[in-house]
């Protein structure tokens, strides 16, 4: 009797062999959940993309071993609220693994309800990917263990462009504009306050904060930096509403220069065009048009399938530490990946990059560039078929722009 069933249990046991191995191979599913429709919805759109295109070469090269990566939209509208219900959505249908960067109240509502779910739900945590929503209390006062950010924060932004601007001594009067929300707050108070210890002697005529995403029209905006006598505007806007206040500037015929954290955004190129040549610069973690043009294949491959431009490489630098992740951990379970990814290092294609284990902060190199004409020679990619691209100002390394951290994290178990 035994010995007929021997061959029948050997077999069963190679069948949930292979089994196993099969089920070890995962198409892991990321939520995707920022704007798709409204005024930010270009934005929101072009970096739905770049997350499917870089997954599509993470798969192609195996940065997850034999696990696949797939990222799926899901419409935000811009909103808290929507956000929320979003969230609610991709969870019951079995995500584990969040996206969203554009507004940083919607990325505090989220992360207020990823620290709820894996609460109340042991063994169905999730893991919140931060891409772009840089308000710095996201890893300081609210620092979480699920959340991670992989831009820099307006604070390390802001320090960078301060120190590229305490050497110009053109600079004598500055005029601050912003959205008012936590963002633009925050960009608002680094300026002054970093501006204050660093050049003392530079005037700030000016400081407004505007409704997100409602103003239609900047020209009376425009016209109170002009009577302002501002040689320099500093705004965190983005998407329309950066692309809006440029073009009024440009209307106006503003002479001053704009410092942006978010030039290189969809639609702002089009909006600057020649207007903006050697006058608005931007501070970023990347730009294609980098020394040796480090990613340069990335962003060919994006304008051929796209013919868009490919920007937010915070989607190459995710989805590359989560691929190390998943491969370290032997799993794709947010509870083993999340201690991993703690204090990883990653070569990114602006250098060494860490994720601090403090306040999960990424920690990365900064880059100053200006609008300009290409030339072939140090601007080679244009934007939005303008005929103009970004030029490296400067790198600024890592140390430059930390920041100490508030964060007292409170780890499972802890």
């Amino acid at each position: 009797m035994t010995l007929k069933l021997r061959p029948l249990v050997m077999a069963l046991s190679v069948a949930a062999a292979f089994s196993s191995a099969g089920a070890q191979a995962e198409n892991i599913k990321f939520a995707f959940i920022d704007p798709l429709s409204g005024p930010f919805a270009p934005v929101g759109q072009n970096i739905l993309k770049s997350w499917q295109h870089v997954a599509e070469l993470a798969n192609k090269e195996k940065w997850g071993g034999e696990h696949t990566f797939e990222v799926v939209g899901f419409d935000n509208k811009a909103s808290p609220q929507e956000s929320l219900t979003q969230v609610k959505t991709a969870i019951d249908q079995g995500y584990r693994y969040l996206i969203q960067g554009n507004g940083s109240g919607a990325a505090a509502a989220i992360l207020d309800a990823v620290n709820k779910h894996n609460e109340r739900n042991p063994g169905k945590e999730v893991i919140f990917i931060n891409y772009a929503a840089v308000d710095p209390d996201l890893t300081n006062s609210k620092c979480s263990y699920w959340h991670f950010r992989f831009d820099a924060n307006s604070d390390q932004k802001m320090e960078a462009m301060t120190t590229y601007m305490q050497q110009n001594q053109n600079i004598k009067k500055v005029y601050i504009i912003g959205q008012n929300y936590a963002f633009g707050h925050q960009v608002t108070r680094a300026a002054k306050d970093y501006l204050k210890r660093k050049r003392p002697d530079i005037q700030i005529v000016g400081d407004d904060l505007h409704p997100i995403g409602q103003v239609k029209d900047f020209s009376p905006y425009v016209a109170k930096i002009k009577q302002s006598g501002a040689d320099t505007v500093i705004t965190g806007n983005w998407g329309a509403d950066l692309a809006l206040l440029i073009k009024a500037a440009k209307d106006a015929g503003l002479e001053a220069n704009f410092y942006t954290y978010y030039g290189a955004t969809t639609g702002v190129p089009t909006a600057m065009g020649a207007a903006g040549e050697g006058k608005v610069k931007s501070v970023g973690y990347w730009n294609v048009n980098n020394e040796k043009f480090v990613g340069q294949e990335l962003v060919e491959s994006f304008k051929k399938k796209y013919n868009d431009d490919y920007y937010a490489m915070a989607t190459y630098t995710a989805l590359g530490m989560l691929g190390q992740a998943f491969k370290t951990a032997k799993s794709t379970d947010p509870v083993k990946v999340a201690p991993v990814l703690e204090g990883m290092k990653f070569k990114s294609l602006n250098g060494e990059v860490e994720m601090r284990k403090a306040d999960h902060q990424l920690q990365q190199p900064l880059y100053i560039s200006t609008w300009t004409k290409v030339n072939g020679k140090d601007v080679k990619f244009d934007q939005e078929n303008t005929g103009y691209g970004w030029k490296t100002d400067v790198k600024l390394d890592t140390y430059v722009a930390a920041q100490p951290t508030s964060c007292q994290m409170k780890r499972p178990g802890g």
